[in-house]
C-alpha cells in the first residue's frame, strides 16, 4: 500500500495530538502558590517526512492571569534554545499581571533558533495564595496547503 504525502502528514497531526492531549477535569489543575519557575515546552519547527523535512512554526507564548481578584508579578521570561542554551530575556523589569489579565509572545516563523526543543522558564510571584497562572505555548503554522496547529501547557518545576 503507497502512502501519499498528505496521508502521512495526516498521522503525524494524529500522534502530535495524541501526545500534548490534556486530560482530567476542570478543578484537576488548581494549584495554589506565592509564586513558581515554569517550563514551557516550545516548537520552532517540527519534522515530518522521511528525509526529516522542517516545518517552522509560529509559537505564542500565553500567559493568564487565572485570579478574578488577585494580581501576579511576572519576574522573568527567559527563551533557551534545543541544547538549553540562553537566547533572550523577554523581560528587563518585573511586570504587573492584573487580575484575569493575559499577555503574550510572539516567536515568528523565521526565528529557528530555538529549535524543535527550545523552552521558555517563566518566573512568576503572589504576595499571598494566589491561583498559579495558565500558561501555555500555541504553535501554528501552514505551508503548501497543509496546516498545523498544538498547544503545550507548561509545568511548575519549583515552587
Amino acid at each position: 500500500m503507497k502512502c501519499t504525502k498528505t496521508a502521512a502528514f495526516s498521522l503525524l497531526i494524529l500522534i502530535i495530538m495524541g501526545i500534548f492531549s490534556v486530560q482530567g477535569s476542570a478543578n484537576s489543575n488548581q494549584i495554589l502558590s506565592m509564586g513558581q519557575s515554569v517550563y514551557v515546552p516550545v516548537y520552532s519547527h517540527i519534522y515530518h517526512g522521511d528525509r526529516e523535512k522542517q516545518f517552522n512554526l509560529t509559537a505564542t507564548l500565553s500567559i493568564r492571569n487565572t485570579n478574578l481578584e488577585k494580581e501576579i508579578m511576572l519576574h522573568s521570561i527567559d527563551y533557551f534554545d534545543s541544547n538549553g542554551e540562553f537566547l533572550k530575556h523577554y523581560l528587563e523589569v518585573p511586570i504587573v499581571l492584573k487580575n484575569f489579565s493575559t499577555i503574550r509572545y510572539v516567536i515568528k516563523a523565521t526565528d529557528k533558533s530555538g529549535g524543535s526543543g527550545a523552552k521558555f522558564i517563566v518566573k512568576w510571584k503572589s504576595k499571598m495564595l494566589s491561583n498559579a497562572p495558565l500558561i501555555e505555548a500555541i504553535m501554528i503554522s501552514t505551508q503548501s496547503g497543509q496546516g498545523i496547529s498544538f498547544v503545550s501547557r507548561g509545568r511548575a518545576i519549583h515552587e
